[in-house]
């Protein structure tokens, strides 16, 4: 892993330490609870729409997760 690679990680993994971004979190769980729901869509446009909303939330939720799944992978590559 190059350090630029290295350091990329550490920043975001700081970032995601922060008080801040549990706050994010909770914030983004509401907001899918309150997007995840069919009611109230009149049309196609609004559908894709939604989906769209979804699409971009669910990956900030998982992105933790991905992000430590990807350097850990990383890490692996490098000590083989």
């Amino acid at each position: 892993m190059t350090p630029e690679l290295q350091k990329y990680y550490e920043e975001r993994f700081s970032m995601m330490a922060t008080e801040g971004w549990s706050d994010l979190m909770v914030d983004i769980d509401s907001m899918i609870a309150g997007l995840n729901s069919i009611s109230g869509i009149e049309n196609e446009k609004q559908l894709h729409f939604k989906r769209g909303e979804l699409s971009i939330l669910l990956w900030l939720k998982t992105l933790q997760e991905a992000s430590a799944k990807t350097y850990e992978d990383l890490q692996l590559e490098t000590h083989v």
